[in-house]
C-alpha cells in the first residue's frame, strides 16, 4: 500500500504500539532449520504473522542444534521469536488437510523441502494456488524447482560450493575454508524474502495474482559473486584464493599487531591511500605518482603490505585503531563475541537486546535488521515451545470457518 498524501517520518520514537510494517501479512512457514525458517523469520520480526508447522516429537532441527540451555537450542530463541508453533504430521491425511486450509489464508507460504516433496503429499502449487489464487509460494532447495539437479539433496556448504565462493575462500597454498556460519543459507532466505515481498507488491498494488518465488541456494550464493564471472568470460581470469587481502583492490588485508592481535585496513580509496602511508610515517608512498590509483598500488601489493605490516607490528591493536581512526582511515579488531557483547555502538544502535528465558536465565539476542524509523521491528517474543500455539491456530481456524457457514 502506498501511503496517504502528506504522511511524513517525524522524530518521535516508536513505540510498542506502533504498527509493524508487515502487520497485517499471513505467513505459513514448511520446512526446517535454516533457509526457509530463516526467511520467515524476517518477515515474524517486522510484524508478519508466521504460523511455523512442525513435525511431531521433536519438531524442527533446529532445536537440538548448537549449544542448549535446558535441552533448546539457544539459536531457536533468536531465529524462531514472533512466530507461532504449530504442530501437525504433513504425513497424515489430516495434516495435510490443515494445511491447505491455513494456506487458503495465508499471503505467503514459506517452504524448503526437496523439490517434488509438497506435490508428493498433495500440496503442490498446482493444488494450494487453486484454493488461494493469491497465494505467493516461496520455494528454497539447493538448485531450484527446475533443471538436472533438482531432485538432488543440496545443504549450504555444497551451495558455497558450487556457487564459486569457497573456490575463492582461503589462502593459495591451503585447501578452500568455509566462513563460520552457513551463509549460503541466509543468503537465499534473504534473496527469497526480497522475492516474496515484491510478489506480494505486484499482487497487491499492480492487480495480479500469487506467483512462485524459486530460491536456489547456489544461485543466492553466485548472485553475490561480483565480477568473477565477466572476468572468466572477456579475459580468461580464473579468480584464486587470496588470504585475508581483497583482490585487485589495494591495499586492503589484514596484518598483525605487536601485541599478537590482527586488524584489518581498507586504504583502497586513492584519498584513503595516501591518509594511510601518511599515518604510517611513509610521505613517500603516499606522494609516489605511480600509487596514486588502484591499478599502480595493485601492481605493488606486496610492497605495500609489506609497509603497512611493517607499521603495525610496532604497535599494539588500539594504538593502530586509535592512529588510524585519527587519520579517517577504515580500521577494525576482529571482533569475537565478547567484543561484540561489549562494544557501545552495538548497544547504542540497539543491536544488543537482552531478554529472559522461562527459567529466568538471561540472554542476549542480536537485535532487528535493518532499522526503519517510523515502523521498526521487534521482538515480541522468543521461540516457542514446541506445539504452544497449536490450540490456538486451529480453534481460530474451525471458528473462522464457523463463522464464514452463517
Amino acid at each position: 500500500m502506498t501511503p496517504p498524501q502528506g504522511d511524513c517520518v517525524t522524530d518521535s520514537k516508536p513505540t510498542n504500539a506502533t504498527p509493524l510494517p508487515l502487520q497485517g501479512v499471513r505467513v505459513l512457514e514448511l520446512g526446517s532449520l535454516i533457509a526457509g525458517p530463516y526467511a520467515s523469520a524476517l518477515f515474524a520480526q517486522f510484524g508478519a504473522d508466521v504460523i511455523k508447522i512442525e513435525p511431531p516429537g521433536h519438531g524442527d532441527p533446529l532445536r537440538k542444534w548448537r549449544k542448549l540451555h535446558r535441552g533448546t537450542s539457544l539459536w531457536w530463541y533468536v531465529q524462531s521469536r514472533n512466530k507461532k508453533s504449530v504442530v501437525l504430521d504433513l504425513k497424515s491425511d489430516e495434516g495435510r488437510e490443515i494445511v491447505r486450509k491455513l494456506a487458503a489464508e495465508a499471503d505467503i507460504l514459506v517452504e524448503n523441502f526437496r523439490p517434488g516433496t509438497l506435490e508428493k503429499w498433495g500440496l503442490g502449487w498446482e493444488t494450494l494456488s487453486a484454493g488461494n489464487p493469491g497465494l505467493i509460494m516461496l520455494r528454497i532447495s539447493g538448485y531450484g524447482q527446475t533443471g538436472p539437479r533438482r531432485d538432488l539433496p543440496g545443504f549450504a556448504a555444497i551451495a558455497e560450493a558450487m556457487g564459486g565462493l569457497r573456490f575463492v575462500t582461503g589462502f593459495a597454498d591451503r585447501p578452500p575454508v568455509r566462513s563460520g556460519v552457513s551463509i549460503g543459507d541466509t543468503l537465499a532466505s534473504m534473496y527469497g524474502a526480497l522475492g516474496a515481498l515484491m510478489a506480494l507488491h505486484h499482487r497487491n498494488i499492480n492487480g495480479g495474482k500469487g506467483q512462485v518465488v524459486d530460491v536456489a541456494l547456489y544461485e543466492a550464493v553466485f548472485g553475490v559473486m561480483e565480477s568473477l564471472l565477466p572476468e572468466y568470460s572477456a579475459q580468461g581470469f580464473v579468480r584464486q584464493r587470496s588470504g585475508a587481502s581483497l583482490p585487485g583492490i589495494s591495499p586492503s588485508n589484514t596484518y598483525e599487531c605487536s601485541d599478537g592481535q590482527h586488524v584489518v585496513i581498507a586504504g583502497n580509496g586513492d584519498a584513503l591511500f595516501r591518509r594511510l602511508m601518511q599515518a604510517i610515517g611513509r610521505d613517500d608512498l603516499a606522494t609516489d605518482p605511480g600509487l596514486a590509483h588502484n591499478d599502480g598500488r595493485v601492481q605493488r601489493n606486496d610492497e605495500l603490505d609489506a609497509a603497512i605490516g611493517a607499521w603495525t607490528a610496532r604497535h599494539d591493536i588500539d594504538e593502530v585503531v586509535r592512529v588510524l581512526e585519527r587519520a579517517e582511515v577504515p580500521v577494525g579488531k576482529i571482533y569475537s563475541a565478547a567484543d561484540i557483547a561489549a562494544d557501545e555502538h552495538y548497544r547504542a544502535r540497539e543491536m544488543l537486546e537482552e531478554h529472559v528465558l522461562a527459567d529466568g536465565q538471561r540472554v542476549t539476542l542480536p537485535g532487528i535488521v535493518p532499522k526503519l524509523s517510523a515502523t521498526p521491528g521487534r521482538t515480541r517474543w522468543l521461540g516457542p515451545a514446541l506445539g504452544e500455539h497449536t490450540s490456538a491456530v486451529l480453534g481460530s481456524l474451525a471458528a473462522g470457518k464457523k463463522e464464514r457457514s452463517k
